[in-house]
């Protein structure tokens, strides 16, 4: 059971006068029916075989004997009594980077509360000192020096020290009493010797023997009083013991005193511990809720790898300006541009390298003859088995811009090569010029289109 109120209620409900099988009420709030603990007189009761419980949707509830074992019907002479029993200990934990409940830390909560009002109910039953009284050291002595002792307080300090044996306070009660056996022997005694000398007074004949009587009289009744004053003594002794063993009382129970007031500190405390665990859920709250939804924004401007290019973003919504992807097809990162998708980037292995700033030089694909790639119309090379550039026009490589040259600075000579290795077809409505002699390799074919020449020399 979550999400309930936990009352300032007494965790405590007693039914004395009572008959019948109940049901017998309690106002205070538990979370489970194992919460509580059913006592019958000084018998435990057991959960499900001796009573049932019943709990209402704000926590409280009621209790009805089963009629069997010790759950029999109350008699009127019974006491019922119904506390508080949640266990002293915490099960849950919240795991590191986990998602914190609401639920889950109102329980936890409303638990720490439960178990506060248990300690409160258990201490209102314990003997302790007023909360006006001045604070004492109620430490009780050393076990060894109050073995077989009484308790008593100091009268000076009123702390706590161990006084008289029993063994002392029942010598005690003993003098108190052969102390009052003398006492009344004392006044026999008295009596009688007043009887003496009034038999002494009216006949004189008996007179040395009622005198001497009466002397015996009075030393017994001396050797009594004497008996009495020592019997007195003890008993004044044993009236001292228990007016310490009495200080040593109020001592102790200005100590359980303390502790009351202590735990009554210690359960503030955790209530303002509780305090500070929900401001701190409402924060955790927050920065989650902030952190969903910086996710959420990231998650609709990048959304990651697809195979083609999406129409929609990761939540279904319509495209924004500026979302990536990364395309596993080609290989490349694209950009939406509020229209359509882009690549993103171009790999630098597709272009041309600059050398040397604005005035260096072009990088251009060298290699070999052999070397040549599979041609496509516009592809620009140096050739370096030629020693020149080369460009494919689309059905052959042919020389790009060589022009004349020469020793020097002379631009003088314009050289061609002497063997037709390669099937070659001059481009319609264009003339070629070669200076000879030309050979042209057996299976190869020099194609001139209707309208061209080719001049030899």
């Amino acid at each position: 059971m979550t999400d309930i109120p936990i009352t300032a209620n007494e965790r405590k409900a007693q039914f004395t006068g009572n008959t019948g099988l109940g049901p017998f009420a309690f106002t205070f709030n538990i979370l489970a029916t194992s919460d509580i603990r059913v006592i019958k007189n000084s018998t435990v009761l057991t959960l499900t075989s001796e009573y049932t419980v019943t709990t209402n949707a704000n926590g409280t509830g009621s209790i009805t004997l089963t009629g069997s074992g010790n759950g029999t019907a109350l008699i009127s002479t019974d006491i019922l009594t119904i506390i508080g029993n949640r266990q002293l200990a915490r099960t849950s934990d919240y795991v590191q980077g986990g998602n914190l409940f609401a639920g889950a830390l109102n329980e936890d909560l409303d638990s720490i509360v439960i178990m506060m009002q248990q300690l409160d109910e258990k201490v209102s039953r314990t003997m302790r000192i007023d909360a006006g009284d001045i604070g004492q050291n109620l430490l009780l002595p050393s076990q060894a020096s109050r073995l077989g002792r009484t308790l008593q307080f100091n009268s000076s300090t009123g702390n706590p020290e161990a006084g008289p044996t029993a063994t002392d306070v029942a010598n005690a009660q003993t003098n108190a009493a052969n102390a009052a056996a003398s006492a009344s022997a004392a006044a026999s005694s008295a009596s009688a010797a007043s009887g003496s000398a009034s038999s002494a007074s009216s006949s004189a004949s008996s007179a040395t023997s009622s005198a001497s009587s009466a002397t015996s009289s009075a030393s017994a009744a001396s050797t009594s009083a004497s008996n009495a004053a020592a019997s007195a003594s003890a008993a004044a002794s044993s009236e001292s013991h228990a007016a310490s063993s009495e200080a040593a009382a109020a001592s102790s129970a200005s100590a359980a005193s303390t502790s009351a007031s202590n735990a009554s500190s210690s359960a503030s405390a955790a209530s303002t511990s509780a305090s500070n665990a929900s401001a701190a859920q409402a924060a955790a709250e927050s920065a989650r809720d902030a952190t969903l939804t910086a996710y959420d924004n990231f998650d609709d401007r990048y959304l990651g790898a697809k195979a083609s290019d999406p129409s929609v973003d990761n939540d279904g919504n319509a495209l924004v300006g500026g979302a990536l992807y990364f395309n596993s097809t080609d290989g490349e990162m694209k950009l939406y541009n509020g229209t359509s998708w882009v690549a993103a980037y171009v790999s630098g292995a597709g272009f041309v390298a600059k050398i040397g700033g604005l005035t260096g030089a072009a990088d251009v694909p060298a290699g070999t003859t052999a070397e040549r790639p599979s041609p496509a119309a516009g592809y620009f090379r140096f050739n370096s088995t030629l020693g020149k550039f080369e460009g494919y026009s689309g059905s052959a490589w042919g020389s790009v811009g060589g022009g004349a040259t020469g020793g020097g600075a002379d631009e003088v000579f314009i050289e061609n090569a002497q063997t037709v290795t390669t099937n070659y077809t001059i481009t319609t409505n264009k003339n070629a010029m070669s200076t000879g002699p030309i050979t042209v390799n057996s299976g190869i074919t020099v194609t001139v289109p209707s309208g061209s020449n080719w001049v030899i020399l």
